[in-house]
């Protein structure tokens, strides 16, 4: 019986890019399957022409055809999509995650701005709201996750090779700090940080979600760059505080995500202001800052969030639900902050980003 063009296509599922890890097939490289007495000809399309895996790719290909019986030859022709693909495109045709409606990333230009408290507060008053959601931990240098959710010490259970995420305060959770120990230094090169990265994405049995919130390291590096090339996000949230300084590296961060092609949903003022006993207002890192920014680079401001003495001590127990049942002053800032991201993502769904507004006083 005579090899047929399926069972070709069946071994070649077996082959993975290397450099990708994925199969060359759900990778769409696969362009082209003939067969005749035993004789096969496959074209091969590479992402660049001087593919250093090419040889690698070549040898597995006819590994795996040859595996056939009656195989006798197999013939090769490489080509290559000289044409450029932006991340975020080629994130949408090889995306691990296709359960899941919107991911959103919460960045920042630098650290110390309250990224995860903003993380971990948008991802439980999402739930709260309603939705299906999971929140990951994506800070693999620092992750702040197990504390701030109470599950510090836990380790997740195992599903064969996949992972089930811890189900907390509403939301689906996983994070790398659930995966070492708690105070291992992880002294990671780039191709680790992406590596444990690209781990917990898709090992994590994430199952149907409306919101996907990734929490990130700080800065402009290698983790931001592989999750635009990984995943088709909805958007990103950049966390700013009042003073200039916080301000010139969220400048960079809004850039770095427009530059990989991901909408910047908006930019959220934490540590807006102070409250204290004596019911004054105290700007303490000034104020408006982030609002003055995001009107110079055309982005919206989602929000202004306090200092508040709750959200520390919330943070720290590991129970960020309080956040919404105590001080009902925090929490209406912590729910029109959500609220604000989720009307910017029903905005980029419907396509009208360019919709006029109208405010009535």
């Amino acid at each position: 019986m005579s090899v047929t063009k399926e069972q070709i296509l069946e071994q070649l599922k077996k082959v993975k890019d290397p450099e990708l890890h994925r199969d060359i097939v759900t990778l769409n490289m696969v362009k082209n399957i003939a067969v005749c007495d035993g004789v096969a000809s496959i074209k091969i399309e590479l992402t660049t022409p001087a593919c250093p895996m090419k040889d690698v790719i070549q040898k597995d290909v006819t590994a795996a055809v040859m595996a056939l019986p009656g195989m006798t030859q197999v013939n090769i022709e490489f080509t290559a999509n000289v044409a450029q693909k932006a991340p975020q495109q080629r994130a949408a045709e090889s995306n691990p995650l296709p359960n899941v409606k919107h991911i959103i990333a919460v960045g920042a230009g630098k650290g110390g701005v309250g990224k995860s408290t903003v993380a971990v507060n948008l991802a439980v008053g999402l739930a709260r709201e309603g939705a299906a959601v999971g929140l990951m931990d994506g800070d693999v240098y620092g992750p702040s996750l197990p504390t701030m959710l109470g599950i510090g010490g836990k380790q997740p259970v195992a599903d064969g090779s996949r992972l089930l995420p811890f189900e907390v305060h509403g939301v689906s959770a996983m994070s790398i700090g659930s995966l070492v120990p708690a105070e291992k230094p992880l002294i990671w090169r780039g191709p680790m940080a992406q590596g444990a990265f690209k781990q917990l994405i898709e090992q994590t049995e994430w199952g149907n979600l409306d919101y996907l919130i990734i929490d990130l390291p700080p800065g402009t590096g290698d983790v931001p760059l592989t999750m635009a090339q990984m995943l088709p996000l909805t958007g990103a949230v950049v966390v700013c505080t009042p003073q200039r300084v916080a301000q010139d590296d969220a400048r960079r961060a809004i850039r770095m995500f427009q530059q990989l092609q991901v909408d910047v949903l908006g930019v959220v003022e934490n540590m807006s202001y102070f409250i204290g006993d004596d019911g004054k207002e105290y700007d303490i890192f000034g104020k408006g800052g982030a609002a003055l920014m995001a009107e110079d680079m055309g982005v919206h401001l989602l929000g202004t969030l306090p200092i508040n003495m709750a959200i520390r001590k919330n943070s720290d127990s590991g129970n960020p639900t309080a956040n919404f049942e105590g001080d009902p002053l925090l929490a209406k800032e912590i729910m029109d902050f959500v609220r604000s991201v989720a009307g910017q993502v029903s905005v980029k769904a419907l396509g009208a980003s360019n919709v006029p507004t109208l405010s009535i006083s």
